[in-house]
C-alpha cells in the first residue's frame, strides 16, 4: 500500500466518523424534538411520553398566558389606565327623606371618562334607576345603567361613557317615610336635585 492510499483510507475513516457523529446528533435532536420540544412548546405529543413527563402542562400554561394577554390587550383598546383630571377630587355624604310614594333624582355632572365612586343605602326597600342624560340629548332623553325594585343598598364605580349628568332616581313605594343616604367621590363639579313640583336645586363644588 502506498502512502497516498494510506492517507486516503485515513481520510475516508475520518469522514465516516464525522458522518456517524452527525447522524447520531441528528437522531438525538430528532428524539428530543419529538419527546420534549413538540409537547412543551406546541402541545403536540405523538409518542405520549410528553404527557407522562409533564411537558404538556408547560404548553397548557403558555396557551393560558397567551389567551390572557390577548384578552387584556383587547380590553385595553377600549379603556385608558389613567384618566387625568384638572378638577379637584370631591366627596360628600347626603341624606334624602322621601315621603310615602315620593321620588327624588340626584345627579352629578361628569365629563367623559371620569369616574364616580358611590355607595347608598335606604332605611327601607326603594325602587331605583341609575341613569344619565348626555349633553346635547333631546329633552327627556336618558340612558339607563340599572333599574331595580325593592333595593335597600348598592355601591360601585361608574366611568362616564359620555359627558352629561349621571345619577339616581329613588322612589319610596311604602306608606312610611324612607331616608336614602348617599356617599360619593369623584371629579364632579356640580350636583342637581330634582323633586316633583319643586325647582331644581343645584350644588356647586369648588
Amino acid at each position: 500500500m502506498t502512502i497516498s492510499e494510506s492517507v486516503e483510507q485515513e481520510r475516508n475513516r475520518a469522514f465516516e466518523q464525522i458522518a456517524a457523529a452527525v447522524g447520531v446528533a441528528l437522531l438525538v435532536a430528532g428524539v428530543a424534538l419529538v419527546i420534549a420540544v413538540l409537547p412543551a412548546e406546541f402541545g403536540v405529543d405523538p409518542t405520549g411520553l410528553g404527557r407522562r413527563l409533564g411537558l404538556l402542562a408547560i404548553a397548557d400554561v403558555k396557551s393560558q398566558v397567551t389567551a390572557f394577554e390577548q384578552n387584556r390587550d383587547a380590553a385595553g383598546t377600549t379603556a385608558s389606565t389613567i384618566v387625568a383630571s384638572d378638577r379637584a377630587l370631591q366627596h360628600e355624604t347626603v341624606n334624602f327623606t322621601l315621603a310615602p310614594h315620593e321620588f327624588i333624582e340626584y345627579k352629578y355632572r361628569l365629563d367623559k371618562g371620569q369616574a364616580l365612586l358611590y355607595s347608598w343605602h335606604a332605611t327601607a326597600a326603594v325602587n331605583v334607576e341609575f341613569h344619565a342624560e348626555p349633553d346635547g340629548a333631546p329633552r327627556g332623553y336618558a340612558e339607563t345603567y340599572e333599574k331595580r325594585s325593592g333595593l335597600e343598598q348598592a355601591s360601585g364605580t361608574l366611568t362616564a361613557p359620555f359627558a352629561g349628568i349621571h345619577g339616581w332616581y329613588w322612589e319610596n313605594p311604602t306608606d312610611s317615610p324612607v331616608t336614602v343616604t348617599l356617599t360619593s367621590a369623584g371629579f364632579y363639579n356640580m350636583a342637581h336635585e330634582f323633586r316633583k313640583d319643586a325647582p331644581t336645586a343645584t350644588r356647586m363644588f369648588k
